[in-house]
């Protein structure tokens, strides 16, 4: 597989209904399926209810379930217009403010918990990423109350899969809602122009904006205190969400969630040599490839036994000698640069011949296919832990990613029998966990207070910030695994440590990393150790009294 093809897919990159009735919650349950008011409507909305329980870290929590579609349009979308659209058939093809254009059937699945006043439970909205996939990795294999058991660092057998219940639920600190992007999942988009209208970064996220204002809406969550968690391209995703919600809506959250996060796509190690001149990608990819190092015992010399002091070596290498070298380029004389070569061997695992004919600058899939290549094996990408027989010994970089041909298909097959039978969702409907949004998806983002979109490399980080100046209580949970080369945890770290934010605003943000990949959750210690951490985040700042 190509390595954008890899990148654009994994970014990420990964009881039986009853009548509908009264969400835990205490607030209104969304209406059951009705007609459509008017022949411009493309969907309804859909929802079925259920109930079951689970025991969270020894806690019980009875909980009711909701799986269903909310519909959103893109931006410039009248709900007058919709209520009132005129006369004739062509109104479908006039566009938003005529009431017609394109819709998308956004699908979520919400948890809320039994017997607790919305105003007194936080709720948050949870994404993957992508751009274009299902959120079926954090629901199957994170938070939601039924977690598909999956091999740790090797290929999960196929079926029968293990699906068992979630003692690492989030439901012990939040009441819970997992959505699907336009197109991918059990969502749906149609109309004219559907594509353009939703695949895009700021057309996804608008989507994201107003599923969220609907969901409030709908369920009388307006006055709980709000999260966001994305995990991969959710993360850029999250970025310009909250500060849109805002700046644009007048809605504070309490709190940002980042899991594998990539905020500026200039930071990206999966092809760097596209853009020659900038280097900081190779730098902050360096700690992640020492940790897989450090992993598969590659590390020349004595292998050290403390992994998180052997990191910070790494780092400070990174981001000192190492940076200077790539800065000096064709000024870097042959001495300096075998010496630089000998200690990036020392810590990335990788010959020094190779490194130097490499000119001291190594993507992540000439990484993953070098590593481990003595024993023909290419080492994950998402997950360096894991490794698989290589595709072509001849090529250059990686050719797939063995941790998702692992996992993917124990996620998916888990969810399509999990919704089916006991969320009561999907008779007759195909689950999509990626929608197909490469040759649509526009990169072009517009900045806040920019006046147009920018058509360079994505870039988020502003849009971070405002959200931090103007509503300086909002706090931001930074976590990653050290093993994770889709997003290497010291981009995170250093794209933190870069925001344009005055100094006292970094008090805000916090850390934590653990020894897992992209997908943390995948590694059991590292998922308990990031339920405890998301969860003590949430009691520490959702305002409520305890």
């Amino acid at each position: 597989m190509k390595r954008a093809a890899i990148f654009a897919a994994s970014l990420s990159l990964m009881a039986h209904a009853a009548a509908a009735s009264v969400p835990a919650s205490k607030s209104p349950e969304p209406a059951k399926t009705e007609a459509a008011a008017d022949k411009t409507a493309l969907f309804t909305p859909e929802s079925v209810a259920s109930e079951g329980s689970v025991t969270v870290e020894g806690q019980k929590i009875d909980y009711k379930a909701v799986a269903g579609t909310l519909i959103v349009h893109p931006k410039g979308w009248d709900d007058a217009a919709h209520a009132d659209p005129g006369k004739g058939d062509d109104k479908a093809d006039k566009g938003p403010e005529a009431g017609g254009g394109p819709e998308a059937s956004m699908f979520y699945v919400a948890y809320f918990k039994k017997g607790a006043p919305a105003a007194g439970r936080p709720i948050t909205f949870l994404y993957n990423g992508g751009p274009g996939s299902s959120t079926v990795w954090l629901h199957m294999g994170a938070f939601g109350p039924r977690r598909v058991v999956t091999k740790d660092g090797g290929h999960t057998p196929a079926a029968p899969y293990g699906l068992i219940d979630n003692a690492y639920s989030l439901l012990d600190a939040s009441d819970l809602v997992f959505i699907d992007a336009p197109g991918a999942g059990f969502s749906r988009i149609a109309g004219k122009d559907k594509e353009k209208a939703f695949w895009g970064v700021d057309a996804d996220a608008h989507a994201f904006e107003q599923f969220i204002l609907g969901f409030l809406s709908q369920y009388g969550r307006w006055n709980s205190p709000k999260y966001l968690f994305g995990e991969s391209y959710g993360t850029p995703r999250s970025a310009v969400v909250v500060s849109a919600l805002e700046t644009g809506e007048s809605i504070d959250f309490n709190g940002v969630i980042l899991l594998s996060q990539i905020l500026n796509f200039d930071l990206s190690v999966d092809g760097p040599a596209a853009n020659p001149g900038t280097d900081q990608a190779y730098i902050t990819a360096l700690p992640t490839f020492a940790a897989s190092a450090w992993y598969h015992n590659k590390v020349s010399g004595d292998r050290p036994t403390d992994l998180k002091a052997f990191l910070k070596e790494a780092e400070a290498f990174a981001i000192g000698d190492y940076a200077s070298a790539l800065q000096a380029g064709a000024e870097l004389g042959a001495t300096r640069r075998q010496a630089i070569a000998e200690r990036l061997s020392h810590y990335i695992g990788l010959p020094t011949p190779y490194l130097l004919k490499a000119d001291l600058r190594v993507s992540g899939g000439m990484f993953e296919k070098k590593l481990q290549e003595e024993q023909g094996l290419t080492t994950g990408r998402l997950d360096t832990r894991f490794a698989g027989p290589d595709i072509d010994p001849l090529s250059k970089e990686s050719d797939y990613d063995p941790q998702s041909a692992g996992l993917s298909s124990a996620y998916i097959s888990a969810f399509n029998e999990y919704s089916r039978a006991q969320l009561g969702y999907g008779a007759g409907k195909t689950f999509k966990p990626f929608a197909d949004v490469g040759k649509f998806w526009s990169f072009e983002h517009q900045q806040p207070n920019a006046p147009e979109g920018f058509p360079g490399p994505l870039n988020v980080m502003p849009d971070l910030a405002v959200a931090l100046k103007v509503n300086p209580q909002l706090k931001v949970m930074v976590t990653g695994g050290y093993y994770d080369l889709a997003t290497p945890y010291y981009e995170g770290w250093y794209e933190m440590h870069h925001l344009p934010i005055p100094n006292d605003l970094q008090a805000n943000i916090e850390y934590h990393y653990y020894p897992s990949g992209h997908m943390v959750y995948a590694n059991e210690a590292s998922l308990k150790a990031l339920h405890d951490d998301t969860a003590d985040f949430i009691r520490r700042t959702n305002n409520l009294q305890h």
